[in-house]
């Protein structure tokens, strides 16, 4: 009994005590095992990298931000029936529904670049399917890429034009 446990013991022991030392096949050491950092070289040359200050920080996380955006007053939309192959142009204030086939589209706000007002337009919309009770649509819609957050219904299709800024 007194076998079977100190023979796992003692392989563990002889393991431990034993280095394991990355090396080549020819028996050489690899580079990657020598590897010091360059933090604690004494080689003037290596190579220390250097920590962003706040200040480089804080401006990092600004750029990935975006660019700064201003509120429209509504938005203009376009709605197409599929089946019919026809387009109606709507436009609503923020807050305000408006029918659409089976379709009741809510505005919540319109927003846009605030150095460049006619260049995009990122709309937050609700659709819901009045015949069915369900929302078909939740969310943000850009103009410049209704793709990326598409509408999926199959007979109707709802997309941002742009914001109302007056």
């Amino acid at each position: 009994m007194t076998r079977r446990i100190l023979a796992p013991a003692l392989l563990c022991l002889l393991m431990g005590a034993v280095p394991v030392v990355a090396q080549e096949e020819d028996g050489s050491l690899s580079e990657e095992s020598l590897m010091v950092d360059p933090a604690f070289s004494d080689d003037p040359n290596a190579v220390v990298v250097i920590e962003p200050s706040a200040a480089e920080r804080e401006a990092a996380i600004a750029g990935a931000r975006g660019p700064d955006t201003a509120q429209g007053k509504g938005a203009k939309l376009r709605g197409l029936d599929k089946v019919t192959g026809q387009t109606h142009d709507f436009g609503l204030e923020n807050g305000q529904s408006a029918e659409f086939g089976r379709l009741q589209v809510r505005l919540g706000e319109c927003r846009f670049p605030a150095n460049n007002p006619a260049s995009d337009a990122y709309a937050e919309l609700t659709v819901v399917d009045t015949r069915a009770n369900n929302t078909v649509f939740s969310g943000w819609m850009i103009a410049s890429s209704p793709a990326l957050s598409a509408m999926d219904d199959p007979r109707y299709d709802v997309w941002v034009i742009s914001c109302n800024n007056a």
